[in-house]
């Protein structure tokens, strides 16, 4: 393979080495497990889930050849015997493309850089809570060292593009903007009886709700409690939230739900294997993360024709039709939020007007074809017809 991996034709399989700190179900490792299907034989992958969770696997179709390392105490010791043991594992290993994913992947991407074993591609999509309010400066700084000769860095939002260049020093033609994608035909399916546990859907019911991790940065208490006051507010509709995710939250969560009596109307059904017939059965969707940066859930939720409420993070309003931008209410305001839910809840036609808006938009900007076609050139495969 040529120094660079933006090429359209190649004469082998390339072997490509994924370094993620973690592939449970989740907006990163269900993108990655897309790719992988869409290019099916194009290549052939070793998959390195940092805390060694690969759930997200059960995504891939039988034909995807993967392989996951069998690598032992490699990162055991301390900062430096981890690099030279990274280091020696690349070499061995010898793929034709490294993909780094997150700052949890940083110390491969730094062992790489000292004498760089193969073109390296890294990846960020969004940050923990720890980053919510902005980046830590000694992880720029080190971000930097680790990032300093890499083919190019690829990112799904314009915020993303200011930090790379501002906090990384990333120059600009190393940076790659590739906007999530979506199955535009698959999000539009009909609903599936019994697709969401233990629910079904009563005539003239409101049902809001999100697909997210069970995560600290999601602020799902902020979507709980103004899901709350929408049922204070409006005693004789019926109302629902179904939080459909997976996560070291849920305990918090359950309780919460349990402490203001709304067990009968919040469902927490857990990871659900085929959203896009669930999607159908919600009137809108809610995002409340405090954090994010190009959710694929929105571009899902839209795709299937839902309106969406949310915080102004990330590119979050930047990815909304002008008719639903004023939905996304400014980051952190929980009020502004709650009457956002609220307006949305009570106004069938506008939530009809605002869906059908959102599924041309989607199709438009964010059709899974132009992610595809973007990410052949990183990869290094031929694209799929």
């Amino acid at each position: 393979m040529t120094k660079s991996t933006e090429i359209n034709n190649i004469e082998k399989i390339p072997h490509i080495f994924h370094v993620i700190p973690t592939f449970v179900h989740g907006g990163v490792p269900i993108r990655i497990s897309y790719l992988m299907n869409h290019f099916g034989q194009k290549a052939r992958h070793s998959l390195l889930s940092t805390d060694h969770v690969y759930a997200c696997t059960s995504r891939l179709n039988e034909n995807v050849n993967y392989e996951i390392p069998d690598i032992h105490d490699a990162d055991k010791g301390n900062f430096l015997k981890r690099i030279w043991n990274y280091h020696k594992i690349l070499d061995k290993m010898k793929p034709d493309l490294l993909l780094t994913y997150h700052w949890g992947s940083s110390e491969w991407a730094f062992a790489n850089s000292l004498k760089p074993v193969c073109p390296h591609f890294h990846l960020e999509s969004g940050f923990g809570p720890d980053e919510a309010a902005g980046t830590i400066p000694r992880r720029n700084y080190f971000r930097r060292l680790a990032l300093r000769n890499i083919e190019g860095i690829v990112v799904p939002s314009h915020t993303l593009i200011d930090i790379c260049k501002s906090d990384w020093k990333i120059p600009d033609h190393k940076i790659r903007y590739i906007p999530n994608g979506v199955d535009c035909a698959l999000y539009a399916s009909e609903p599936q009886d019994g697709i969401i546990p233990c629910f079904k859907k009563q005539d003239n019911e409101v049902v809001i709700g999100t697909m997210t991790p069970l995560r600290p940065e999601k602020n799902l208490s902020r979507l709980i409690k103004s899901f709350h006051s929408l049922v204070q507010a409006y005693p004789d509709q019926k109302f629902s939230l179904i939080i459909m995710g997976e996560g070291n939250q849920r305990k918090r969560l359950e309780k919460l739900i349990t402490d203001i009596g709304l067990q009968d109307n919040i469902y927490l059904p857990g990871h659900i294997d085929d959203p896009a017939h669930a999607l159908g059965w919600l009137d809108f969707y809610a995002i409340s993360s405090d954090t994010e940066q190009m959710p694929n859930a929105l571009n899902q939720a839209m795709a299937a024709s839902l309106p969406i409420v949310g915080l102004d993070v990330g590119d979050i309003k930047f990815m909304m039709p002008d008719k639903n931008k004023p939905f996304i209410v400014p980051a952190g305001d929980d009020k502004a939020f709650t009457e956002a839910m609220m307006v949305l809840a009570t106004n069938g036609d506008l939530r009809e007007q605002i869906g059908q808006t959102n599924k041309i938009h989607v199709k438009n900007n964010f059709d899974q074809d132009h992610m595809f076609k973007a990410y052949a050139k990183i990869w290094g495969v031929n694209p799929v017809d």
